[in-house]
């Protein structure tokens, strides 16, 4: 498989998790179930960067580079323009998709406030920013109807529950 995926955790991820095969699951899941999924077993070697860290350099990123300065869950910093994607298979050098981060802080209360494992939360927080450096988003009902859809389809594939179900 040519997906590399580049993870770099600060200590405000703990290691009661294996974190490595964490990341490359959910990101493989969500690239099989985008337009993409020749992405992962293209010849043509392509990268994905994570970050994993705390609420404070999230807080500090989205204000940096979206000129918002509040926290988020997930960041997803693209680097290919959606409509090269098609031609992303194409032997040549390596493709650097994006950067996703995570905040630590966030991740941990959002998976609180659900009742679900901060581990799958953010499985479901790199569907999701996986998603978005592919060219999905949620601007509008009909592009985030069929981004969640993706997202259960690629939790379906972890194994997690669709995270848009309310518990009864």
């Amino acid at each position: 498989m040519m997906l590399e995926i580049a993870l770099d955790t600060d200590e405000e991820w703990d290691s009661r998790s294996s974190w490595d095969e964490l990341v490359r699951d959910a990101i493989e899941a969500a690239v099989a179930e985008s337009a993409f999924p020749q992405l992962a077993t293209s010849e043509r070697p392509v990268e994905i960067s994570v970050l994993l860290t705390d609420d404070d350099q999230v807080r500090r990123l989205n204000a940096q580079w979206r000129d918002k300065d509040s926290l988020t869950n997930v960041l997803s910093f693209p680097m290919v323009d959606p409509g090269d994607l098609r031609q992303a298979i194409i032997a040549g050098p390596e493709l650097l998709l994006g950067d996703i981060i995570l905040a630590r802080g966030t991740c941990e209360s959002e998976a609180a406030n659900k009742g679900v494992s901060v581990e799958n939360h953010a499985s479901h927080l790199l569907v999701h920013g996986t998603l978005h450096l592919l060219g999905y988003d949620h601007h509008d009902d009909a592009a985030a109807t069929d981004m969640e859809k993706r997202e259960i389809r690629a939790l379906e594939r972890l194994g997690i529950p669709n995270p848009y179900e309310v518990a009864a």
